[in-house]
This record gives C-alpha cells, structure tokens and sequence, in this order.
C-alpha cells in the first residue's frame, strides 16, 4: 500500500520509506522531477543525472550557482563505467574497498552526463550511498542521480527529513521519510585526475583512511572563494550557515576555552542570547566526546540554535585528524568571524 501525505498543500508529498512508496519517488525522478532521500551522510536532493533539464530544476529549487558542480549517485559499482570516460586502477581500487560509503571520487566525465551535472567541466564527481533506501530509490529509478544536499543553498545541510521540509516544501515534488543520517558530514570528495590523489572536500571517510589504502600521500585543496569555477561542492561560496553569526575560536585550547568564556560572558551582558558549539556540542562545557559523535550532530545543533533564537553562536576549534578535517572545514565555511588565540 502507497502512503503519500502532501505537506502544507504546496504540492511536496511525503512518502513513507517502504517499497511501495519507494517505486513512486522512482517514478518522480523518471519523469524529470526532484525527489530528496536520506543517505548516510547527509539528505539528497536527487534528479535523474541523464536529464539535463532536471539537473538544471535542482539548482532552481536550492537557489544554488549553476557553476557549482553535483555529485552522481549509483546503485551499482557497474554502472560507473556509464559515468565515468576513464577509470583509473586506483579508482577501481578505492572503489571496491570503500563502496557504499561516504567517497565520492572525481573522474573523466562521459557523454551520458550532461554537462549541466558538472557546472561545464570535463570530469564528475561519482559514489555510492551506503544507505539501504538510497541505493533502493536509484536502483528503481534505473539511471544514476545527480545529488547536492536537500537544503536552500548556504544552509546547514539536512540530516533529517525535518530539515529538509523547513527549507524546501513546496519547492521539490517529494520528501522520503526515513532514518537520521548517521553520520552527518558529506561525502569526502578525492580528485584521480591528477597526478597526485587530491582531496577538494574533506568528509565521512577521513585522509587517514585514503592514504593507509593507497600507500601514499594524499594532499587537500584550498578552497577556492573567489575562483571563477570550483572543481568540487563546496569549494567556492559560504555554506553551511546559520541564522545567527557564528565565531570561530582556534588556537590552543587552554587559550581559546578561555577566551570562549569571554566573549560569552560579554555578549550575554550586553542582552545577547549566546550558543556555544563546543567539542560536546552542549549549551555548557564538558568533556570531549567522540568526533563521530561531534560529526553527526553538527548540522542539527545548527538548525537547533536558529529555531531557538540565538544570537551569536561561539565556536571553538577540534582536532584536525580523522573526521575533525570535515568538521573543521564546515565550521569555518559557516562562521562569520575567524580568531585565532
């Protein structure tokens, strides 16, 4: 039995995860519209990537630069040499060891990807969810589906069907419900079109875990704000930011907790209602807890702090290893103020 329910009569259905209800988000994408859909890292705002005019409706929805290129999303390791003009060996490598999963790996773009997919470049960026409703939606849809985030462009990114309803109701033509995101940062996007390994986004899947693969050093990008074209999500403009003005604190952390406390204490005199974002991600300091944890949690306490009023949000620095690359990454994309103790 199909369960749809459309919210606030604007036109977007909300559909339940279950079979059924699956083959109709899969019919929508058919026929050129936009479904969102959970995946592990963050929800997707998904098209089919063959159909350049529903590419195109993605970006119309979002309010995102057309030069900002999308990922492509499979159902199947096969079906990557339908995407992809060249596959290197260590892509096929990276692949088999880390498919399904937060890695999206930038390749050769072939003709049966409109150029609108990849904001005009020659190459793609392509990976396979490792979430069971995702690789369902795309295995029924039967094409590879071009995905951003499932939120108006420069928002935190949505881990939950909630979010996404908040910022695009109305806006696409359906909403699957299902799990939370488990783990909350997107996907780590590594460019093989190079002579060296280049990581353009940092994300789920750490550079530790790359280079102990590959046996061999892996470099990260600098993001590049005022390029004339980005070759990755995420590269170029403000992302991931919330209502309220967000300072990040870096430095040493004796130093930096200290000057937390400050700037909390001054602006709650002056009548500011304060959020602090600390490595707890707790209104009040505590010990440091898992950076998985910390990952996981980051886009809602955003979206949190906006429903609550806040306004400043007080952030400090974490370890750049591991996932805390990722972290620190969003963090300073979403802050407004950067200062360094």
């Amino acid at each position: 039995m199909v369960i749809i329910q459309v919210v606030q009569t604007k036109g977007t259905l909300l559909l339940n995860d279950n079979r059924e209800s699956l083959a109709k988000a899969a019919a929508i994408i058919k026929q050129g519209g936009l479904v969102a859909f959970p995946t592990e890292t963050v929800y997707g705002l998904g098209a089919a990537a063959t159909n350049a005019e529903a590419v195109k409706s993605i970006f119309a929805a979002k309010g995102r630069p057309a030069d900002n290129p999308l990922i492509v999303h499979l159902s199947d390791r096969n079906q990557l040499s339908r995407v992809a003009r060249e596959i290197p060996d260590e892509a096929k490598f990276l692949a088999d060891k880390f498919w399904p999963g937060p890695l999206s790996l930038v390749l050769q773009r072939s003709e049966y990807i409109p150029a609108e997919v990849s904001a005009g470049l020659p190459t793609v960026a392509v990976r396979m969810p490792d979430h069971p409703v995702a690789l369902a939606l795309i295995d029924l849809a039967g094409v590879p589906v071009a995905a951003p985030s499932a939120n108006k462009s420069g928002r935190p990114s949505p881990t939950s069907y909630r979010h996404v309803l908040e910022d695009l109701t109305g806006k696409v033509d359906a909403v699957i419900r299902s799990s939370i995101c488990k783990i909350g940062i997107e996907s780590t996007v590594l460019d093989l079109t190079g002579p060296v390994p280049l990581i353009l986004r940092p994300g789920g899947l750490p550079r530790e875990d790359l280079e102990k693969a590959l046996d061999r050093i892996i470099g990260v990008a600098v993001d590049r704000i005022n390029s004339l074209q980005p070759a990755s999500p995420g590269m170029k403009y403000r992302h991931y930011t919330p209502i309220a003005p967000l300072i990040l604190i870096t430095g040493r952390e004796t130093m930096r907790r200290q000057m937390l406390n400050q700037l909390a204490r001054y602006y709650r005199r002056k009548g500011f209602v304060i959020g602090l974002l600390n490595i707890s991600m707790h209104h009040r300091l505590k010990d440091n807890v898992d950076p998985e944890k910390l990952a996981a949690m980051l886009y809602s306490y955003l979206r949190r702090m906006d429903v609550a009023g806040v306004d400043i949000i007080i952030a400090e620095e974490v370890s750049f290893s591991g996932i805390g690359l990722a972290i620190m990454n969003r963090l300073k994309k979403a802050a407004t103020r950067v200062l360094r103790v």
